[in-house]
């Protein structure tokens, strides 16, 4: 079985408020890129993935017109594509939904959230969570701004597991008018992001108590040497779901001592410098349990990976359909 997480940027921008495909040459919401571009350059990630399952980051908006399911299945059937079933979890109202794209006739889905909303210790993920990050004796209330997608899912050869998709908060110092406000909302978002990242921890760990397998993959919007504020609260919000008993090999080289090359699964244009940032953020983890299960990992880098540099076409469409490249699990069962 294939699973895939991939964050598209500006998804939501090629639907109109019925959900209809926007194929013209009108801007994206990507830089230089038109909607008929950026829709033709995602159907040929898509297709060449071929994923069982793709969880979807930043999916088309859920809202009073709009429906995140309605647009992937008819982007699913616009393309022929095998994953022509769609699921999501909690809608949310930042037009950035977690949705899943997948093929019924390997697997079964729904959407499954457990947990007690008013679980002072792992609340549901529609909750609100307390911690107390910065030792002051002061509690700060935690909401996720998109709720982690929490599915149960069973196999064609009758096997469950319980798959986490998530899009935990951004550091960067959006708004930001000075370097001391930069500095200021980089450290509380930060801070709100590993706040997230303890709730994903304790939820895993309640599930692994239940002896049941979970694989956790999204956008952590977190990754080593990212910012000059990782040290300042002891650990990243990968480490803390590292240490809560979940693998990813590409997590595990990262965090070890550099200098080495340093996997990457998003691109990001600093024209300011006239450079590219490759930045670590997209992970598919798993617990302990299915380290057995012959899993593979793979991130479609088009200039790390030898395979998608060897196709031009491939190689242009990863460009093309997002900042953010794909990266998939290859597992038995």
């Amino acid at each position: 079985m294939r699973l895939a997480t991939y964050n598209i940027e500006w998804f939501a921008n090629l639907f109109d408020q019925k959900d209809r495909l926007i194929v013209d040459d009108s801007w994206s919401g990507r830089h230089n890129v038109t909607k008929a571009q950026q829709v033709e350059a995602i159907a040929k990630v898509l297709t060449a993935i071929d994923a069982d399952a793709i969880l979807i980051v930043e999916a088309p908006n859920t809202g009073r017109h709009q429906n995140t399911v309605r647009a992937l299945q008819a982007f699913s059937e616009a393309f022929d594509l095998r994953t022509s079933d769609a699921v999501m979890g909690y809608a949310n109202d930042t037009h950035q939904e977690l949705a899943l794209l997948y093929d019924r006739t390997v697997l079964s889905v729904h959407h499954d959230p457990k947990g007690d909303i008013a679980d002072a210790t792992a609340p549901r993920f529609d909750g609100v969570f307390k911690i107390d990050l910065d030792i002051d004796a002061t509690e700060d209330v935690v909401r996720f701004s998109k709720p982690p997608m929490e599915l149960a899912v069973t196999t064609q050869a009758g096997h469950n597991i319980r798959l986490i998709g998530a899009h935990l908060k951004s550091k960067a110092p959006h708004g930001a008018e000075s370097r001391d406000e930069a500095i200021r909302i980089s450290i509380a978002n930060r801070r709100k992001q590993l706040a997230q990242a303890i709730w994903l921890a304790r939820r895993v760990e309640w599930h692994v108590a239940q002896k049941q397998p979970v694989i956790l993959l999204g956008d952590l919007n977190d990754g080593p040497g990212l910012d000059e504020f990782e040290h300042l609260f002891g650990r990243s919000s990968v480490e803390v779901l590292l240490q809560a008993g979940l693998f990813d090999p590409n997590a595990v080289t990262a965090y070890r001592f550099r200098p080495g090359p340093v996997p990457a699964t998003a691109r990001f244009a600093r024209p300011e410098e006239g450079k590219f940032l490759d930045a670590l953020l997209d992970y598919i983890m798993i617990t302990t349990d299915l380290q057995a299960n012959r899993p593979s990992w793979r991130i479609w880098h088009p200039f790390q990976d030898a395979a998608c540099w060897a196709e031009p076409e491939l190689r242009q469409a990863l460009l093309t359909a997002s900042d953010h490249f794909p990266v998939t699990l290859d597992i038995e069962l």
